[in-house]
């Protein structure tokens, strides 16, 4: 049995490919459109002060915040005692970035440094530690 198409049906045929792809790039766009904006929405930039002295503090509380735990930048100014810290909050809090910088020695506004941490550091990096 053979059937004989006309030149009709392979046109419409084409077209209706067409607009089904065309409809699934347009879906497949608004997909990754509304991922990104949501995926942009949990990053965040915050500014936390964190006691310290010098550029080797600098180092010190910089290397304590990893970059794959949910970090993306970091920065910290000796002369303003500004930690500027560009994170994704799905991946880690405020106050986890807080306890991470204690944990090197670095009393900030989030978390303290343990005695024995603190007493650890370089003379030059020791500072005047704030008031309970």
């Amino acid at each position: 049995m053979v059937f004989f198409v006309g030149e009709n049906y392979y046109s419409h045929l084409h077209r209706t490919v067409f607009i089904v792809k065309k409809e699934i790039v347009l879906l497949l766009l608004c997909f990754l459109t509304h991922a990104s904006a949501i995926a942009q929405s949990r990053i965040k930039t915050d500014t936390i002060k964190v006691y310290g002295n010098c550029r080797m503090c600098k180092s010190t509380i910089e290397s304590a915040l990893e970059e794959k735990g949910g970090i993306i930048s970091k920065n910290w100014d000796p002369e303003t005692l500004m930690l500027i810290v560009t994170y994704n909050s799905s991946k880690i809090k405020l106050k986890k970035i807080g306890k991470k910088v204690a944990g090197v020695g670095y009393d900030n506004e989030y978390a303290t440094a343990k005695n024995e941490v603190y007493n650890k550091l370089r003379s030059c990096c020791k500072y005047e530690r704030p008031k309970k």
